[in-house]
């Protein structure tokens, strides 16, 4: 394992964000949802999330993520996904979501 400082670590922008709209994206080579989410002051932005093995589009509005906001954005299939909402991989790959365990302000930075 590579080890960064903490200046390094101060660069990835790991914002938490409300999800605010969940709809299917059937054009992604990989089952994904495309997920819209309120970062407060940093903007309303989309992505697309590999998380359909444990999430359904109505559970997941109204929950709290956690995204990396300042990558580029990436062109998926006919989609731009502006942040990486963050996770870990199961035991068969498939992605459950990094938990915000009490309601923080949108916006709020990891440290």
């Amino acid at each position: 394992m590579e080890t960064i400082t903490w200046h390094e670590f101060e660069k990835v922008e790991l914002r938490a964000g409300t999800i605010l709209e969940v709809v299917d994206f059937p054009e992604a080579r990989k089952p994904a949802y495309k997920i819209k989410v309120d970062f407060g002051s940093l903007g309303i932005k989309w992505s697309s999330a590999q998380i359909t093995r444990h999430y359904t589009k109505e559970e997941l509005p109204g929950r709290q993520v956690i995204g990396v906001i300042n990558f580029k954005a990436k062109q998926i299939a006919n989609f731009m996904s502006e942040f990486l909402v963050t996770g870990f991989a199961d035991e068969n790959g498939d992605i459950v979501l990094a938990a915000i365990d009490k309601p923080v302000p949108n916006g709020s930075k990891l440290i």
